[in-house]
């Protein structure tokens, strides 16, 4: 009895110990995943497992994003999950998405995922038209993007329409060109074709790369006034603070680098930015919302933090990544070199193949030719035999009725003729007679001659009929050849060479002779670059002259306008903020 006692009271303690739950629903760029977390987690406590559950290390780009009341806010790491203004309704969505962006994407974003993650949502952002693209530059992202998805291009897969399908450009752009989609298709795929041998990671690097270089590109944007009343908008990003018109998102009209503020703060709904330099005046503005302010001190701090710690010395865990990264990159090259060379000997072998059956086959061709002509060779033979015989026994014929006719001309003549009537009848008889044994002479001489033509020809064919036979062998020893040569020849290596990486020990002492080494491949791959850069360059005016005649300008919009003076004045993106700085 006291042991049944014991057993409940300790199964009710249990029941009691066990920690109350709340589920969560995460969505990702391309998927979506779904936790039971303890009611007493923290926000750091869901973001580490979500990381964890994703593979991703490089953990300070991100954050999980949800939406109150039409503002967009952040999870706090320090502050537990539900008392954050959530939904009281389960499951709770949170969007894992990028908070702060990198300044140079191959440069810091260094695993894959991160990649891919980054690749994702800036796609996303440019389809969107929260991010403003060219055309010529939206087609050749577009490309990228297809490489990215399909791998190389094989025009025996890839047939025309294979996009049809696909959200690739930005509808502004579409609308903008009196264009088909199937024009447009073209376009891309004469890009996609150009990227061959780019594998997926690469591909979505090469769209970052380009991508960052858009004006509107890891730009958040709000609404604020300055103290004089007037709208203006506020842009926070990797490189610093700043103040554009309403209706330019392009071109700023003030810049804040981030290594010129020395304070930022904000009291209620204004908001102060103090530069390093203190001639220079405080700006001050306004926003709508005190969570707004909230959310901008966020992205300020988060973005600050960041620009200093590119400045420095990578850490540790950085230096393993990135490290851990260039061997993956190493592996994964030499499985790609290894993957291509026995992608081309199975290629050549399949020509070689290929080319002896075409051989073979054009072998029986011969074979069957050289056969019909064999027997047309021998039912000529037969022919010409049978007329030769024909016209023997023809002749033969004839030389018996001309002896014939000789012995009724000797019988004419022996015999008495008794009258003169009489005899003048024998004698135009024996007339008739000599001009038809005559007749009968040459007739026989013609026959006998054609009888000895038609056995020339009879030779002739004989002969004919050798050759051909001699022909015919010699073919089919050939054919045997070929088929051994095939049976040889189309039998692929199944040993392929191995290959071996060897680690070895990173030293960061370089020598005189290294760091002269070391600045003629970095200006190497500096000439490289710009000419990389001055053929793409080229590339897009080129489309962009392409497809200028289809523009329509009434549908033109004051981004595209802003846009394009930007560019008849040669500003970019980083020139424009170091002239407004």
């Amino acid at each position: 009895m006291a042991g049944a006692i014991a057993s409940r009271m300790s199964f009710s303690s249990l029941k009691r110990k066990q920690p109350k739950t709340f589920t969560v629903r995460i969505a990702t760029m391309d998927a979506e995943m779904e936790f039971s977390c303890e009611v007493k987690w923290k926000g750091k406590d869901l973001f580490d497992l979500v990381c964890r559950t994703l593979g991703l290390r490089e953990t300070w780009f991100f954050g999980l994003q949800y939406t109150i009341k039409d503002t967009v806010a952040w999870l706090k790491m320090d502050k537990k999950v539900l008392d954050h203004d959530v939904p009281t309704e389960e499951p709770k969505t949170f969007h894992f998405l990028a908070k702060f962006y990198p300044e140079n994407a191959e440069e810091e974003l260094v695993q894959e995922i991160t990649q891919h993650l980054f690749f994702l949502q800036v796609k996303k952002q440019i389809l969107d038209e929260k991010i403003f693209c060219p055309p010529e530059a939206s087609v050749l992202l577009a490309s990228y993007a297809v490489q990215a998805k399909y791998g190389d291009y094989d025009p025996n897969v890839h047939k025309r329409g294979f996009l049809a399908q696909e959200e690739l450009l930005p509808k502004r752009v579409i609308n903008l060109y009196q264009m088909t989609p199937e024009m447009w298709e073209e376009r891309i795929t004469a890009w996609y074709a150009e990227h061959r041998g780019r594998a997926r990671d690469e591909a979505e690097m090469e769209y970052l790369k380009i991508a960052q270089d858009l004006e509107m590109y890891g730009v958040n944007y709000f609404a604020i006034r300055n103290k004089k009343g007037t709208e203006l908008l506020l842009g926070v990003d990797a490189l610093g603070l700043h103040i554009y018109d309403p209706d330019n998102r392009l071109t700023p009209k003030i810049s804040f680098p981030w290594n010129e503020i020395r304070n930022i703060s904000y009291s209620d709904k204004e908001f102060t930015i103090k530069p390093l330099d203190k001639k220079i005046d405080v700006f001050k503005f306004n926003s709508s919302k005190l969570r707004v302010n909230k959310l901008i001190l966020q992205l300020c701090i988060g973005n600050h933090d960041l620009f200093m710690r590119r400045r420095k010395a990578d850490s540790l865990e950085v230096q393993q990544m990135k490290a851990q990264a260039r061997e993956e990159k190493a592996r994964k090259q030499m499985e790609r070199q290894c993957l291509a060379r026995e992608k081309q000997m199975r290629e050549e072998a399949e020509r070689t193949r290929d080319e002896l059956e075409r051989r073979l086959m054009q072998l029986k061709e011969e074979a069957t030719m050289a056969n019909e002509a064999l027997m047309r060779s021998e039912e000529t033979a037969d022919l010409l035999a049978e007329k030769a015989q024909i016209t023997e026994e023809e002749a033969k014929l004839l030389a018996q009725k001309a002896a014939e006719a000789e012995q009724e001309m000797q019988r004419i003549k022996a015999t008495a003729i008794r009258t003169e009537e009489e005899k003048r009848l024998m004698e135009q008889k024996v007339l008739e007679a000599e001009m038809l044994a005559l007749k009968m002479a040459e007739e026989s001489e013609r026959r006998a001659k054609e009888a000895d033509q038609l056995k020339q020809d009879l030779q002739e064919a004989r002969e004919s009929e050798r050759r051909a036979k001699q022909k015919l062998l010699e073919i089919t020893s050939k054919s045997s050849y070929t088929q051994a040569m095939n049976s040889s020849t189309t039998a692929l290596p199944t040993d392929l060479p191995s290959f071996n990486l060897i680690n070895e020990s990173l030293s960061f002492d370089f020598k005189d002779t290294d760091m002269k080494r070391l600045s003629m491949e970095i200006e190497k791959e500096k000439v490289e670059y710009m000419e990389k850069s001055k053929h793409l360059q080229e590339q897009l005016n080129e489309l962009k002259t392409e497809i200028e005649a289809l523009k329509l300008k009434e549908r033109e919009t004051a981004l595209d306008i802003l846009h394009n003076e930007n560019s008849s004045r040669g500003n970019s993106k980083h020139n424009t903020i170091k002239k407004v700085s």
